[in-house]
């Protein structure tokens, strides 16, 4: 059963500037269990606030923020137009510096900022969070979890990126003693920038740290396959994706 939302363009006051963000809730004046949404490298835009509504409609509050406003608000780069031969690969060129603007220390600084906001908004639930990511996202998520430990009960990647990647300070397989929060990891099957070798070597290190932890790999599915405004959306995929999202977070949180 799914609740009528409100939905909030909001603004983070944090170290480095102000970051625009989605929020979102269901419409009963109650407090509802906080879910910090990391969005994918095409940043805040209007698929992902129906994404966010689609999850705060479940019984959560749903924070997406523009992870970076360092480099301007959203859209920071338009949508490319996927028609256009080597529209994607001209949007991350163009996106590299401003990736890069956003450094492992300042990200990790930022979701400081993100589950402070949260923590103090008089709609989101006394006590741990949890946060969930897409594509870069992915990564943000999980390694926000290993830097801030039991106040993170429960984290999700979605065809995250380099979770394993041993020449990259920012892989989050590096902190997996850190972990407490139990974490549901979905591949996709086909996505270079997580092969299977590098599946099992995120597993492996989740192992051996104790980590309580799901890794899938959902079938015909290509990296990014959430997104419904790109040429690679599956939808059996994100329904899959949805509900293994909603039954971490009701596990984590004991709601029904």
């Amino acid at each position: 059963m799914t609740s009528p939302v409100v939905f909030h363009a909001v603004e983070i006051s944090l170290p480095d500037g102000t970051a625009e963000a989605y929020f979102a809730h269901p419409d009963d004046g109650a407090r509802h269990p906080g879910l910090l949404f990391y969005p994918d490298a095409f940043g805040l835009r209007p698929w992902l606030r129906e994404m966010v509504e689609t999850i705060a409609a479940h019984g959560f509050a749903v924070l997406a923020p523009n992870i970076f406003y360092r480099s301007g608000r959203a859209p920071v780069l338009p949508m490319p137009d996927f028609g256009e031969p080597d529209a994607q690969a001209k949007f991350f060129t163009a996106l590299a510096p401003i990736r890069e603007a956003l450094t492992p220390d300042k990200a990790m600084q930022d979701a400081h900022g993100y589950l402070t906001w949260l923590s103090g908004n008089e709609l989101v639930t006394p006590g741990a969070l949890a946060t969930t990511g897409y594509c870069m996202g992915g990564r943000l998520a999980l390694r926000t979890a290993a830097t801030f430990g039991a106040q993170v009960a429960a984290a999700a990647s979605f065809h995250g990126g380099f979770l394993a990647a041993d020449d990259r300070p920012d892989s989050p397989h590096h902190n997996a003693a850190d972990i407490t929060a139990e974490l549901f990891i979905a591949h996709a099957d086909n996505d270079s920038s997580m092969p299977p070798e590098q599946i099992a070597h995120l597993e492996q290190a989740l192992d051996k740290a104790g980590v309580r932890y799901t890794s899938v790999t959902y079938p015909d599915a290509a990296h990014g396959f959430t997104m419904r405004d790109t040429p690679v959306y599956h939808e059996d995929a994100y329904q899959r994706h949805l509900h293994d999202l909603l039954a971490l977070l009701r596990r984590a949180f004991a709601v029904e």
